[in-house]
C-alpha cells in the first residue's frame, strides 16, 4: 500500500506559498506541536488559553487547519482550540506508513489527543473531517465530550454519484485542471468561487499538488450511530450535494440517542463558510450547555 505525498518537490514548494499565506488568516497560535503516530507525524495549532473542555476542529479533505479561519476567532470565545492537519492529506503532517482502515484512522487521531494529554474533548469535524470525528467516537468515546458535525461525508448517508464522479474527475492528469474549480463551484451550491479566498486557495492548491493514498471511507453503521452516548450537535445542509439531505438528517434522528439534528434548508456544503455567524452560533449555544453543570 502507497502513502501520501506531493507530486513533487517542487509541487511542494509551490503549497507551502499558499499554505503560509491562509495561516496567516489565521490568529496566531499559542502552541505548534508535531506530534508521533504509528503512521506518521501530525501537526496540531494550539489556539488561546486553557480554561473549559478544549475544542479540537478536524477539517475537510484537503482543508488543514486554514479550513476553520471562517470560525476560529468565534470559537476562541469557548477557549483552547486544536486544530489538526490530517494525515494523509496535504498540509504539514507527513504520512509514513499505510492507513488502511477506518481502525488505524481512529489510532492515529487517538495517539494525537493522547501525546497532547486531551482526556476528553469537544471533538468538532467538517465533511470528511467529520467522518473521522464519528469514526473515532464510535471506537474511543471515552475521548470525547461532546461530538460535533457539520454536513459530514459517509456518516448519515452514502455518496452521491454526483459526487463520486466529479471527485473522480480532480484526480486525473490533464482533466483535473479544470475539474478542480468546477468541483469547487458544484459543492458550494453554484456559488462562485473567491479565487483571493484563503481557504479555497488552499484547497484547490492541495488538490493539485498532493497525491492523496488513503482508503474510502465507510458509511458508518447503525450499530456505531447508536453506540454514541455522547451529546452529538449534527447540522446538515439542506442543499448539500454529498448526501441526500433529507435522508441523511432522518437517518441521524432516528439512530443516535442524544442527538441535536438540524436541516438547514438553504445551506450548501459550505455551511460552515457561508453562514459562519450561524454556525458558530449554535455551536458555542451547543457547547455552552454541555459545560453547565445538570
Amino acid at each position: 500500500m502507497k502513502v501520501g505525498g506531493f507530486a513533487s518537490s517542487e509541487a511542494r514548494a509551490e503549497y507551502e506559498v499558499v499554505y503560509e499565506r491562509g495561516l496567516a488568516a489565521l490568529p496566531a497560535p499559542a502552541g505548534i506541536h508535531d506530534v508521533e503516530t504509528a503512521f506518521g507525524v501530525a501537526r496540531v495549532y494550539r489556539f488561546g488559553q486553557p480554561g473549559r473542555t478544549p475544542i479540537v476542529l478536524l477539517p475537510g479533505r484537503a482543508g488543514t487547519a486554514v479550513m476553520w479561519e471562517p470560525n476560529l476567532t468565534a470559537l476562541l470565545g469557548h477557549g483552547e482550540v486544536y486544530a489538526v492537519d490530517l494525515i494523509g492529506e496535504p498540509g504539514r503532517s507527513e504520512q509514513t506508513a499505510p492507513i488502511r482502515d477506518g481502525v488505524d484512522q481512529a489510532a492515529w487521531l487517538n495517539t494525537v489527543l493522547a501525546e497532547l494529554d486531551l482526556a476528553a474533548v469537544h471533538l468538532i469535524g467538517y465533511s470528511f473531517g467529520g467522518w473521522l470525528a464519528a469514526n473515532l467516537a464510535a471506537r474511543a468515546p471515552e475521548r470525547l465530550r461532546s461530538l460535533t458535525l457539520i454536513d459530514p461525508v459517509l456518516t448519515f448517508g452514502g455518496l452521491t454519484a454526483g459526487l463520486v464522479v466529479r471527485a473522480t474527475l480532480t484526480a486525473i492528469p490533464g482533466i483535473n485542471r479544470w475539474a478542480r474549480p468546477s468541483f469547487l463551484h458544484w459543492i458550494s451550491g453554484g456559488a462562485e468561487v473567491d479565487t483571493t479566498d484563503p481557504v479555497a486557495r488552499v484547497i484547490d492548491e492541495g488538490m493539485r499538488t498532493y497525491r492523496i493514498a488513503l482508503p474510502s471511507p465507510r458509511l458508518i453503521t447503525d450499530a456505531q450511530l447508536r453506540s454514541l452516548r455522547m451529546p452529538v450537535l449534527a447540522l446538515i445542509a439542506g442543499r448539500s450535494v454529498i448526501h441526500h439531505p433529507d435522508r441523511a438528517a432522518a437517518r441521524a434522528r432516528e439512530l443516535l440517542p442524544r442527538g441535536q439534528v438540524e436541516l438547514w434548508p438553504s445551506a450548501t456544503h459550505s455551511i460552515a463558510g457561508e453562514a459562519a455567524d450561524e454556525v458558530n452560533a449554535r455551536i458555542l449555544a451547543f457547547l455552552a450547555a454541555e459545560e453547565t453543570p445538570s
